[in-house]
């Protein structure tokens, strides 16, 4: 089937309307030759005549008009879409953050969302990257920036907001022998086997999700591997494994089958931060570290104040988003 070039199409139907070649022209920036040219290409394509022409006056034929009140809506409606196609992608590359995290994103994140398309017209496109892969997706340039756990140490990246530190507590079943106790030491991690994320994180990275051993030197067993939070609340469940989580996790769990109990004598705690690649950071991801420390610093009556660091060690307390 032949197919007529969109330009042709664009061409009759401003003739149809202005019935003037010099008019017609003029509208679509063209020459009245062009414009001719255009027309008389269109009606080799149809194989019948569109256009009557005299010195006196331009009119359609009986097809012609025929074939302009049938194409018009295809054109007007392709248009649209190619119009709509544009402004997407406008948006896409200039006015959204595609941002990666573990588990779930919790109020005080959806909040500083917020205000961005709110305030400044950025929309986000949110996407859950592996539990045991935090920078992979970043460095591929697959999300534009990731809330993930720390530390960061990689090369490529950047730590654009620290979120508070949080106190680490172990999940454990309730019919855990644990279960009964009000809380742990770090060194009975020991005896129980402790699960790992799954991924591709390097290995300073794991051993601050997991030890592998406790202050006093006893190693710490670590035989299941989980992908998601969830996953591993899951599989703590079942009763025979534990694992460390954030202090908000456990805040917002809804599980009744497991239980969290404080470990004493645990040195590091756990902290979230906003990474992005050094090479792509930009106004838009310094906006939104901008809104996630105020997010944190002005909290509800009640609720605990935080502040943040960038690229720096200081501390708050305040809920956070994942275990």
């Amino acid at each position: 089937m032949h197919q007529a070039n969109l330009h042709q199409i664009e061409c009759l139907l401003t003739l149809a309307e202005e019935l003037h070649f010099g008019r017609t022209a003029e509208r679509l920036g063209y020459s009245q030759s062009r414009v001719s040219q255009l027309v008389a290409e269109l009606e080799r394509r149809l194989g019948v005549r569109l256009v009557e022409r005299t010195s006196r006056r331009v009119a359609l034929t009986r097809f012609g008009v025929q074939f302009v009140d049938e194409v018009r809506p295809a054109y007007e409606e392709l248009t649209a879409v190619f119009s709509r196609a544009r402004d997407r992608a406008r948006r896409r590359e200039l006015r959204e953050l595609r941002v990666g995290f573990h588990g779930d994103v919790y109020e005080e994140i959806t909040e500083a969302f917020r205000s961005l398309r709110a305030e400044h017209g950025v929309s986000m496109a949110l996407s859950e990257v592996p539990l045991g892969s935090p920078f992979t997706a970043v460095v591929e340039g697959r999300v534009d920036a990731a809330v993930v756990e720390l530390p960061c140490h990689e090369a490529a990246l950047t730590v654009g907001y620290r979120f508070p530190p949080q106190d680490r507590l172990l999940a454990v079943s309730t019919n855990h022998p644990l279960a009964r106790r009000t809380s742990v030491t770090v060194e009975e991690l020991a005896e129980w086997d402790v699960v790992r994320p799954l991924g591709d994180a390097p290995d300073y990275w794991m051993a601050a999700r997991v030890p592998r051993a406790t202050p006093a030197g006893l190693p710490i067993s670590s035989s299941v591997a989980i992908s998601t939070i969830h996953e591993g609340l899951a599989t703590v469940a079942g009763g025979e494994h534990v694992m460390l989580v954030c202090r908000p996790l456990a805040d917002r769990a809804a599980r009744r089958d497991v239980r969290f109990l404080p470990v004493t004598g645990m040195e590091a705690s756990s902290q979230l931060g906003l990474v992005w690649r050094r090479d792509r950071g930009g106004d838009q991801l310094v906006t939104l570290a901008r809104l996630l420390r105020t997010a944190f610093t002005v909290a509800p009556a009640g609720a605990r104040a935080a502040t943040a660091a960038e690229e720096g060690p200081g501390r708050s307390a305040s809920p956070v988003v994942v275990g």
